[in-house]
């Protein structure tokens, strides 16, 4: 029960972390994404240190890498746990599994999007 709510403590954090940036005055609007592409990539980053300290150092709470982890990071973007995983498994001497989950998981994912979007305007 104890780690439900450290990683819905940290979901909240990361959620309102997002939510923010989104406030972020630029200067310069353009039709690339930018804040977007800058959460995801700064996920990547921080779950990346997260990850490498924890397998470094035993000294690290459980719960507070689950807290970190699949709460601030995963309330901040999904997209950082996808490229965890992607990692992992490329890491792990599993290419042909990896680009597939990769393919699969951009491809079906948008795939889904248009279907949904298609469902409702019906």
């Amino acid at each position: 029960m104890l780690d439900c709510l450290a990683v819905a403590l940290g979901g909240a954090i990361g959620s309102v972390l997002r939510y923010l940036i989104g406030f972020i005055p630029l200067k310069n609007q353009t039709l690339f994404p930018i804040k977007t592409f800058a959460i995801n990539v700064l996920g990547c980053f921080v779950i990346g240190l997260i990850t490498a300290l924890s397998l470094k150092s035993s000294n690290l709470n459980p719960r507070l890498v689950l807290f970190l982890k699949v709460g601030i990071c995963g309330g901040f973007t999904t997209f950082s746990t996808f490229a965890l995983e992607s990692s992992n498994l490329l890491k792990n001497g599993h290419p042909g599994i990896a680009v597939l989950y990769m393919f699969l998981s951009i491809a079906v994912g948008i795939g889904f999007v248009l279907l949904a979007e298609l469902l409702i305007k019906k």
